[in-house]
């Protein structure tokens, strides 16, 4: 089989009341560059069946993955990307099964890839401006600003959004290497995986890993019910993401040292 231009990884716990098969299937038959990955996380629903009838309905475009028990978002994406680089992709992605982010989307991630050819890493990010169509509830949002704020802290890293379930990545060693240990938070395993990115080091005459980040404005974003997030989610949250900057505080060198590619 002829490897993807992009495999695109759609994480699933209990999503039968909410996952678009029809969308989704939809989708592959008009890109024959593009493999979903499907990965079932343990759902005690019917959402393993619908992903079967996917897989059956398009066996060329559709991966499917099971994990038994649940474990939790972050490895359920991660087992997907590993599922995907095996199969030789190009590019890797990552969207939420609710499709809070519209499929269409998929495009401006693809055009930012190929008209700039240093970035590695693309985020999607939910930014209420004039012309976009982003809904979300306000509690939330505010919720999010206070979390961001945190995590550009922990990261020492201006990125305004980590948490939005659009992303894509080139597949090349560096990459690949993000993927290969589980993560630490079942939840905000994306801010672990930006942390990993950022100590990967480069060499001395390649660009540093903040410059091959890119956020991408998304033309729409909808908060569609039936999220898994709790409150105390955000309390576990917030403990992880002080994990994380403690972990970039001991890796930094020693003050007067001088910079080394590993920092970068």
């Amino acid at each position: 089989m002829t490897p993807p231009e992009l495999a695109l990884v759609v994480p699933c716990y209990n999503e039968a009341a909410r996952l678009d098969s029809a969308a989704l299937l939809d989708f592959v038959s008009t890109r024959p560059g593009v493999q979903l990955v499907m990965v079932d996380d343990g759902s005690t629903d019917t959402t393993g069946a619908i992903l079967d009838g996917m897989r059956a309905a398009a066996p060329r475009s559709v991966t499917t993955v099971r994990h038994r028990p649940n474990r939790g978002k972050g490895e359920a994406v991660r087992a997907g990307v590993l599922a995907a680089i095996d199969q030789r992709a190009a590019l890797v992605g990552y969207f939420d099964a609710d499709l809070s982010t519209p499929l269409r989307a998929i495009d401006d991630f693809l055009a930012v890839l190929q008209g700039r050819p240093t970035i590695e890493f693309v985020l999607g990010s939910r930014v209420q401006l004039l012309g976009r169509d982003v809904r979300r509830k306000a509690t939330r949002h505010y919720l999010g600003r206070v979390f961001a704020t945190a995590v550009s802290h922990a990261l020492d890293l201006a990125v305004y959004d980590t948490q939005c379930g659009a992303k894509v990545l080139r597949v090349n060693e560096a990459t690949a290497a993000l993927f290969a240990e589980p993560f630490r938070s079942p939840w905000i395993f994306d801010v672990e995986l930006i942390a990993r990115y950022l100590r990967t080091p480069v060499a001395p005459d390649e660009p540093s890993r903040k410059d091959r980040l890119y956020e991408l404005v998304l033309p729409a974003w909808h908060d569609i019910p039936g999220s898994k997030l709790r409150w105390y989610d955000f309390a576990r949250a917030a403990v992880d993401v002080g994990h994380i900057w403690r972990e970039r505080v001991a890796s930094r060198p020693a003050s007067g040292a001088g910079q080394t590619t590993a920092s970068r």
